[in-house]
């Protein structure tokens, strides 16, 4: 499937990057331990009753997963959408300059893809991914067992940042100031703009077309032209 021609271009996206510190841990929050980690994988693995275990993709964790996977699908979660709503000062972000993260929720459709994670060492294979997503107790909640469509038929999987609640949570927020934020933002991890790059680039591998992020992209790389490139 032939890839549409993306306005937010790798030239683009390098004009972002920024050699920065990862911050210091968040004074207010409290760190999740190994202890809890541990804990957070075995009640996890317990619960999934589905014998296979199917992690739901929607963002950062298609294109860079970390985790060993056996088979992929596509996927759609109903009542739920991507949105870039939460607020990073560290990652992608810094506390001067605050970036933003894609997370699910509540409402529409998200088209995404899941992937089966091998059987052996699941609990080992869940923790992975706790570390990979979690830093703090307060988001424990943020994970979720969630119901997807593929076309084989209806699969139970888990989800990462859905329905996250807090004071650094921004819903609702209109795509230009959203654009303006991921064109700015950097962190130790890479810039806000190429997490959208490289978002929107395999979604639409995958045969996926978000409407919302193709608009977000065109008015990024706007944003990074009007910037770097008057």
């Amino acid at each position: 499937m032939a890839v549409r021609k993306m306005e937010l271009t790798p030239e683009l996206v390098a004009l972002c990057h920024r050699e920065e510190c990862a911050a210091p841990p968040d004074a207010r929050l409290e760190l999740l331990t190994d202890e809890d980690f541990d804990q957070m994988a075995q009640q996890l693995a317990s619960e999934n009753r589905e014998g296979a275990l199917w992690v739901f993709a929607y963002g950062s964790l298609i294109w860079k997963p970390e985790f060993e996977t056996v088979e992929r699908r596509r996927s759609t979660a109903f009542g739920w959408h991507r949105s870039f709503c939460i607020e990073l000062n560290s990652w992608r972000g810094t506390p001067q300059q605050p970036g933003l993260m894609m997370a699910l929720e509540r409402g529409g459709r998200c088209d995404g893809v899941v992937y089966r994670l091998p059987a052996d060492n699941l609990v080992k294979q869940i923790e992975r991914l706790l570390r990979r997503e979690m830093t703090y107790r307060q988001n424990a909640n943020a994970v979720r067992w969630m119901p997807t469509v593929t076309a084989e038929g209806p699969i139970k999987a888990l989800g990462f940042w859905v329905g996250p609640n807090g004071d650094r949570i921004l819903s609702k927020q209109p795509l230009d100031k959203v654009a303006a934020i991921l064109a700015r933002a950097c962190g130790h991890l890479g810039s806000g703009a190429e997490y959208l790059y490289k978002t929107v680039l395999h979604l639409e591998e995958f045969g996926i077309h978000d409407r919302n992020l193709w608009a977000l992209q065109k008015l990024v790389a706007n944003e990074i032209t009007a910037l770097h490139l008057p």
